[in-house]
């Protein structure tokens, strides 16, 4: 179906203005995939808040073009589904790494982070990384970590003291 320019201007500046605020892009071709099947994955991206679009190639080369994601535009061939994240670098990664295991029609290209092109088997790693919730909480367990082993070591003597008590207790009570 033709578009007219003012349809194809707003799709560009919408896609910019996206690609402008996020943090990674994943491109992939959905080729062999049902309505029914893009659409179940349009819902879970939502629910992941990932930004999932439909493109021509020509539009999305445009639009990505003077932004971190304009390495992408040499993996922008045939039916292309693009992906973008804005609060983390691994979701588009997670969420098709996913899908992909459930429907092999849908061939990952490739990804970007930050202007750093990942290829197709790249995506693996990118997919395993934590997501920002995971990393502080990670991070918060490490902060932790020393201030329990030092409230540990501080009680440890009063501990030892009570149990020393209560050992000598237990063998006077034994005793008569």
């Amino acid at each position: 179906m033709a578009l007219a320019l003012t349809d194809k201007k707003a799709i560009v500046a919408d896609l910019a203005n996206v690609a402008k605020q996020s943090v990674s892009s994943l491109v992939a071709d959905y080729r062999g995939l049902t309505v029914g099947q893009v659409n179940k994955l349009r819902k879970d991206a939502r629910e992941k808040s990932v930004y999932l679009k439909v493109v021509r190639n020509t539009l999305a080369d445009i639009a990505l073009n003077g932004t971190q994601f304009a390495c992408l535009s040499e993996v922008l061939t045939g039916p292309t589904i693009i992906a973008f994240s804005k609060e983390e670098p691994g979701a588009p990664a997670r969420l098709f790494k996913d899908y992909v295991k459930l429907h092999e029609a849908l061939k990952v290209k490739a990804m970007a982070i930050n202007g750093r092109l990942f290829d197709a088997e790249q995506i693996n790693y990118v997919a395993k990384l934590p997501t920002r919730n995971e990393a502080l909480a990670s991070l918060m367990q490490v902060m932790k970590a020393p201030i329990t082993k030092f409230v540990r070591t501080m009680a440890e003597p009063h501990a030892k003291l009570v149990r020393t008590v209560a050992a000598i207790r237990d063998q006077k009570q034994t005793q008569s």
